[in-house]
């Protein structure tokens, strides 16, 4: 619990300071790498997006270990990290199961680039048996949840590797579980610091002067 509790409040303090100086959606000519317009990134249904999820470890571990990424698969993988992060790394209650949250957008986000970093990896020279294993596997998983038929309001939309998609903060206060989470996390916060200003300020015990 301690452990989730910390994972949380680091991922909220690293994106909240990430996220202050951006739009909903920062848009740029490129990835910052100099290789000029982002990718494209295909859209992702709501019930494609909950396999992707449970499969996002194995495709990102299996795209670290190859040797022979081409350039789309290095802006795809760098993409995912990025995004990712800026989604608070999936902590938010509901960021992938429910619509409504201001985290749900920014998690079709990352998970759009996952499935299309997977989909490049068959492209790769690397060790292609361990890509073709996954591809079937998630293709199955697909099937079975009838992933495809799934849809939520952003099951339409593309992406690209040189958009940012940040939450949509605004719609915060009206979606009870993120507004919960912040505010634990803003009354753990003033905790702390209050516990730290009275240590600091409680005077100093010790023994009385001889004479």
């Amino acid at each position: 619990m301690l452990s989730l509790a910390g994972r949380l409040i680091g991922a909220l303090l690293l994106a909240l300071l990430a996220t202050s100086a951006f739009a909903h959606r920062q848009t740029s000519d490129g990835d910052g790498d100099g290789t000029g317009a982002g990718i494209p990134i295909p859209n992702l249904t709501h019930g494609q997006m909950a396999v992707i999820a449970d499969n996002m470890p194995a495709i990102l571990a299996v795209a670290d270990r190859q040797t022979g990424l081409d350039e789309t698969a290095r802006r795809l993988r760098a993409f995912v990290d990025w995004q990712y992060f800026f989604c608070f790394r999936g902590l938010v209650p509901g960021s992938l199961k429910d619509e409504e949250s201001p985290f749900n957008e920014c998690s079709h986000a990352y998970l759009a680039g996952t499935q299309a970093l997977l989909l490049e990896l068959r492209q790769t020279r690397g060790d292609r048996a361990d890509v073709r294993a996954l591809v079937d596997k998630v293709g199955l998983d697909m099937v079975r949840n009838n992933a495809a038929l799934v849809l939520c309001r952003f099951s339409g939309e593309a992406f690209n590797t040189a958009d940012v998609v940040s939450p949509r903060w605004s719609e915060v206060p009206a979606h009870p579980p993120s507004l919960a989470t912040f505010g634990g996390f803003a009354f753990l916060v003033g905790g702390v610091l209050w516990l730290g200003l009275r240590r600091r300020t409680a005077p100093v015990s010790g023994p009385l002067p001889a004479g």
